[in-house]
């Protein structure tokens, strides 16, 4: 199946900034077509200074070669294997403060000695937390899950608590999603208790990243036009900063990307094009900023 989870998740990268530029109404993504050292490459896509995106990026990368010893370290093999790699990865910063960041990653791996997985997941990073819009998020994809077991969106939900948690701050990077990895074929899944075929997992991950441009689109519209004050544009800053510390120090992604050589500037393309880090920056009690600190914490339930 790997050249058809390949081709699947090209075209779902070109669905999705098709559906982003249909709705910023200005900005394009430039291509950046590159070629890994092992084997294999990619298609970076950013665009820049749109109407809605500030800064947004879209990359698809199958990549190819043999396990590296920190490879070998991180996935717990011994032996000398092959991997294969591919997968569609999303940040959008947008402009507004009231529209939020979102992240989405799926993914495919497997090794030359038939081992295969799935992984992925979306998050949403709001400046400020509207609790309808939470809750919407989260229904959709409760939804999303829901058509492949009932029990994935809970776990994948706390799974998402957990992994989405900037540990030296003791906060939540935004309001979660959900998080999967290590979804194996035909093995069970000790997060649900259950097992699935490989056709199984792989339309799982479809409804996944199919339901990104929709629930993504909806929040542009329904936040890009709302006035903010310039208060309100340095919290922003402020929780780019918290985005971008996750990423350069918990993220998975980005330690594996680095850890196989992967090309920096497609790493990299999930931070924000400005952020701020304040000495000891104080939420001043009462504030909307503070409501949405407070609201950051694990087990929150968004439904």
């Amino acid at each position: 199946m790997r050249d058809e989870i390949t081709e699947y998740l090209k075209n779902l990268q070109d669905n999705i900034c098709k559906s982003i530029e249909i709705t910023d109404d200005k900005g394009r993504f430039k291509e950046d077509n590159w070629q890994h050292q092992t084997g294999g490459g990619g298609r970076t896509r950013v665009l820049n200074k749109g109407r809605i995106i500030e800064k947004g990026g879209v990359n698809f990368s199958a990549v190819e070669g043999e396990l590296s010893s920190s490879l070998k370290t991180m996935l717990k093999i011994k032996e000398n294997l092959n991997f294969f790699a591919t997968g569609v990865s999303i940040v959008m910063h947008p402009e507004n403060p009231f529209v939020p960041i979102i992240h989405m990653n799926v993914r495919y791996f497997e090794l030359s000695d038939g081992q295969s997985w799935f992984g992925g997941g979306i998050d949403l990073t709001p400046h400020y937390i509207d609790l309808k819009q939470a809750k919407g998020f989260h229904e959709k994809l409760k939804a999303a899950c829901d058509k492949h077991d009932e029990k994935f969106y809970p776990n994948f939900k706390n799974w998402a608590d957990d992994y989405f948690f900037i540990q030296h701050r003791k906060e939540t990077r935004g309001i979660g999603g959900i998080f999967y990895d290590y979804l194996k074929p035909d093995v069970l899944i000790p997060q649900t208790n259950t097992i699935h075929s490989k056709n199984e997992l792989f339309s799982f991950t479809k409804s996944i990243g199919e339901s990104f441009a929709p629930i993504y689109t909806d929040l542009m519209h329904a936040n890009y036009s709302k006035a903010y004050t310039s208060e309100e544009k340095k919290w922003q800053l402020i929780r780019r900063g918290r985005y971008a510390e996750f990423n350069l120090v918990w993220d998975r992604g980005t330690k594996f990307g680095l850890e196989t050589n992967g090309r920096t500037e497609s790493i990299l393309m999930s931070l924000p094009p400005h952020a701020d880090w304040d000495y000891n920056f104080d939420v001043k009690a009462g504030t909307k900023e503070a409501e949405t600190q407070n609201l950051l914490v694990k087990g929150t339930n968004w439904i």
